[in-house]
Formats: structure tokens, sequence, C-alpha cells
């Protein structure tokens, strides 16, 4: 990683309210495909909760990449 622009952690900060709230969406339709086989459906609170914890893991890993692209592209503007 380069010094220059923001770090993942910076990144993954900012990205988080939208990680989070894409793995709750997530956690919510798997459990309503799982209660085609007699699975409960969860409410509201508890995939909220779930994708709060499972979206730390996956901003993170996206916020990764999105600086492997940031740094791809300052590498291919300096040639």
């Amino acid at each position: 990683m380069t010094d220059r622009g923001w770090s993942v952690a910076r990144i993954a900060v900012v990205l988080y309210p939208f990680g989070a709230g894409a793995m709750a969406v997530n956690v919510f339709f798997a459990s309503l495909i799982f209660s085609w086989i007699g699975g409960p459906v969860l409410t509201a609170f508890w995939s909220i909760s779930i994708g709060c914890v499972i979206g730390i893991p996956a901003t993170w890993y996206f916020a990764r990449h999105i600086r492997y692209l940031m740094d791809t592209a300052d590498a291919r503007s300096a040639d």
C-alpha cells in the first residue's frame, strides 16, 4: 500500500454502514429462503444484529479491494 490517499481502515469505517446494511438484508432474505424448509424467519432486530457482525469482515475485505484498485490506478497514471 502506498502512503497516498486513504488507508484501508479509513475506507472501511466510511463504508461500514453500507456493508452492515447489505449484510442485514442478505441475512433476512437467507432466513426467508430457509423458512421454505421449516426454519424461522428472523425479525428485523436479529437481521440487523447479525448483519452488523457479519458486516465487519465483509466491509474490511471490500475496503482492501478498493485500496488495491486505487493503488493500481495510481501506478497506471504514473506511467
